[in-house]
This record gives structure tokens, sequence and C-alpha cells, in this order.
């Protein structure tokens, strides 16, 4: 059901919800990820696209929002789930409403770092391969669904893509001390097969925040229904509303 108006003296309730793209991924894809959930709750989806100065870009895009719509809810996917916590614990909850964290991949240094280290290894190989033969070598080793997805983006993103990706592999992620003064709920899907993406680190994410809830999913549930991140969020978020 739509969200409401929040009674007289609570913060208003939020009028959009600003989704942010994993690194190598776009707009595009977290309109899909995002969209039915933000239509489900009765709010604006803001799908913010990279910049060549990723992480600034996207923060410049979350100050953008909250000043035009006032409190929002903010999430995104893998190191956008990190960039929406980091703002969300800046802008507390006269700003933000919630986090929804799709895949988040590390707290703190990205140090080792799975999806880090994929992260550099992609720009290593685009830098000294180019940009077709890194996505022939992607596309062999990943599910049909996945090799589509990127190269689609990878395509559009190139060549900022290279830089792109060392800043993400360097980003300091929230630390689960940030992360238990969070004010807001905390929306987390997690997928239990995915190696990029430890399950180990969304558990910690939750068991880190005041209020906070889990979804596990597949990645082949994932690759067959995109908008299965953005609805787990938000059904984890109905339920974190009422605690």
């Amino acid at each position: 059901m739509p969200i409401t108006d929040a009674p007289t003296g609570r913060p208003p309730e939020p009028a959009a919800l600003v989704a942010i793209p994993g690194t190598g991924s776009d707009a595009d894809h977290v309109t899909r990820a995002f969209g039915p959930a933000a239509r489900s709750l009765g709010v604006d989806l803001i799908a913010l696209e990279p910049t060549a100065s990723l992480i600034a870009g996207h923060v410049a895009g979350l100050e953008r929002a909250a000043a035009e719509h006032g409190r929002i809810l903010v999430g995104g996917v893998s190191i956008g789930a990190a960039i929406a916590v980091d703002w969300a614990l800046r802008a507390g909850g006269a700003g933000c409403a919630g986090v929804f964290a799709a895949l988040p991949a590390w707290s703190g240094a990205a140090d080792a770092a799975l999806a880090a280290a994929s992260a550099r290894a992609t720009a290593d190989a685009l830098e000294a391969d180019g940009l077709e033969a890194t996505i022939a070598a992607m596309a062999a080793g990943s599910p049909d669904w996945l090799a589509s997805e990127l190269s689609r983006s990878w395509r559009r993103l190139y060549p900022a893509l290279v830089g792109q990706l060392r800043e993400a592999a360097s980003y300091t992620a929230p630390t689960l001390g940030r992360i238990a003064t969070l004010e807001v709920p905390l929306a987390i899907v997690a997928a239990d097969d995915d190696p990029i993406h430890p399950l180990a680190v969304a558990r910690a994410w939750r068991d880190a925040a005041p209020r906070a809830a889990l979804v596990e999913v597949t990645l082949e549930g994932w690759g067959r229904e995109p908008a299965l991140l953005g609805d787990s969020c938000a059904a984890a978020y109905r339920g974190l509303r009422g605690s």
C-alpha cells in the first residue's frame, strides 16, 4: 500500500526513493531493480547515473534529490548500497527515511574484499586488452543474464568505466561501528550464492544496525527478475516501519 502522510509532529513521509547503481552498472539497471518498489510505496524513483567522478557524483545526486524532495529514501546496489548508508548516516532521520541496501560488498576499507579485487582486475583488463576483449572474457565466465547486463552497461559507460572501477575499489564503506549509529530502518537483500557480495557482509550490516532486516535471495532469482532486489527491500522496510 502507498506510504501515507505522517501524523503531525512526526517527520514527513518520503516523496522519493533515490537509487544508486553498482560499479559498472547504470541508471537503467536500478530503474528496473527499484522502480516497481518505488511505485508500490507511492514514491518517485530517482535513478542516478554514474559520472566520471563516481562517489562525488552520486553524493551530489543525493543532495539534489534531498533539496528538491525533502526527506527521502536512499538505496543502491553493491557500492551504491554503501554510498546510500554513508549518506543516511550524515543526513540522519530528518533527511532520510530509510535505506535499501542491495548486495553490500564490504565494511570499512576495501582491503581484500572480492568485489574490490574484481573491480581492479576489470580495470586492468580494460586498459591492457580493450573493451570488447574484456567483455568477452567476462561473458565466458558469467551467467547469460549477467553477461548481457554487464555487456550493455560497460559499453555505455566506457571509457569512464576504468576510472569508476578504480575509484570504487578504493572506497571506504561505513564501518560496522558507524552502521550501529544509523537512525533509520536498514532494509537489506543479499544472494546466498554470490561470492562477490558475501552474505556474511549483509548479515553483519543487519546485526550492527539498530533497526534492520535481511531478505536472502539467489542469483538465479535475481537474474530472472531484476525487481526482486527492490521488492525484497521494500518488503523488509514495511516490516521495519512498525518496529
